[in-house]
């Protein structure tokens, strides 16, 4: 029997987060989390999808000229066959990306993926289920991601940045408003105030198509 993953869905955007940002790119969603964050924006891919066979998979999204692929979810470390999915991305030639929660063990996955990990703060609800022995782990191709959505969890952030030294540990550390909850320009300026080694960015596909909008 071949090899399965459930789909949420795969289409063709912009990177609309991180280093990456404003490139064309292909995203994989898989179906599946076992968080529940205060403020997710794909609940819808939580239990909607399809089983497809990974060869399928691959074979589709090879037929988008598109070199950037991302890998996201829902958490797409939930299902093991998304290991050899990434690894065949790599060997076909294409930059491959994979966002996850930083729940799940980060170790197998290839070493030429650039994995953007997300790190959850006190708001999220989630704070407890951050597996702080994926840190270590970061190398100068990964980045982490902070999503915030107030003071406290700002000074939760810079406390992490800081005592993991997350700004030399890896390429990027990005932090992000909770959309609509928070004034972007309060981050900014409270990340101003401390001289914090970190990137501030917005959702840019948030700001081109309607927020809660699938498929971009």
């Amino acid at each position: 029997m071949s090899a399965t993953l459930k789909i949420n869905e795969i289409y063709q955007s912009i990177q609309g987060e991180s280093t990456w940002a404003g490139l064309p790119c292909v995203f994989i969603r898989l179906t599946g989390c076992d968080l529940r964050c205060t403020y997710c924006d794909t609940e819808y891919a939580f239990f909607e999808g399809k089983k497809r066979a990974v060869d399928e998979i691959l074979a589709e999204v090879l037929a988008i000229d598109c070199p950037l692929v991302e890998v996201t979810g829902g958490e797409p470390l939930l299902q093991k066959n998304v290991l050899p999915l990434m690894a065949s991305l790599c060997d076909a030639g294409r930059t491959v990306l994979i966002e996850t929660s930083g729940a799940h063990d980060i170790s197998a996955i290839d070493p030429r993926v650039h994995r953007i990990m997300d790190l959850k703060c006190p708001d999220s609800g989630e704070c407890g289920r951050n597996r702080f022995e994926n840190i270590p782990l970061l190398t100068a191709r990964d980045e982490v991601k902070f999503v915030i959505g107030s003071r406290g969890d700002y000074e939760w952030t810079r406390d992490q940045i800081r005592s993991h030294g997350l700004a030399s540990r890896c390429a990027a550390v990005l932090l992000s408003p909770v959309f609509g909850r928070i004034e972007p320009r309060e981050i900014v300026d409270w990340m101003l105030a401390d001289r914090l080694q970190a990137r501030f960015q917005l959702q840019m596909h948030k700001m081109i198509w309607e927020p809660r909008a699938r498929g971009v």
